[in-house]
């Protein structure tokens, strides 16, 4: 009881950045697809459904298909668990997604190794947890050593690699998701 199950799926974001991406307004949007700006704008604010026919006037306006637009959608619940024995395949059997979906934040959860020489640099904030083990992180030009309950926060736009030091080390990382924009693009 609780789990995300299936449920209507919210759009609008998925519009929504879709949009941004091809840097159009509401109103070429509007134009394009012969849909109303107040529709569009209740569309990308979840305050409206559109129906199978007004969904594909917008996609052909997004330069993009109804169905794309949907896969990329949210599921329209506010409780969602996502249960450990429960882990969808990823490339990386080590990495798993703790939030599904395209959300304001991203959790993933790394056990074991994990490649050292790798340097991340994410457009927005995140949280590093170390849940078990213990971790090397060289972020800024200095290296620091956490282990089991400790943080480390790290500033969108730094730069760090980070290497397990004790095996069957589990870091869980919390970021703002790379499509928000929760930052301004700092100087690099």
């Amino acid at each position: 009881m609780g789990d995300h199950k299936e449920q209507p799926l919210r759009v609008g974001a998925a519009v929504r950045r879709r949009r941004r991406a091809l840097e159009l307004t509401l109103a070429v949007v509007a134009e394009r697809s012969g849909l109303s700006v107040p529709f569009l704008s209740q569309v990308e604010n979840d305050r409206a459904r559109p129906s199978r026919s007004s969904l594909e006037k917008l996609a052909d306006a997004l330069r993009t298909t109804a169905v794309e637009l949907l896969a990329a959608a949210d599921p329209a619940c506010s409780v969602d668990v996502v249960r450990a024995e429960c882990v969808e395949p990823t490339a990386d059997p080590r990495a798993r997604s703790l939030v599904r979906g395209h959300h304001q934040m991203h959790a993933s959860e790394f056990t074991g190794g994990h490649e050292a020489g790798r340097e991340f640099q994410y457009r927005n904030d995140q949280l590093m947890y170390v849940a078990d083990g213990a971790v090397e992180i060289e972020a800024e030009g200095r290296a620091y050593r956490l282990g089991r309950g400790d943080t480390l926060y790290l500033t969108g736009g730094v730069r760090h690699r980070w290497r397990a030091t004790v095996p069957d080390t589990r870091v869980v990382v919390v970021a703002v998701a790379e499509h928000i924009e929760a930052v301004q693009d700092r100087p690099r």
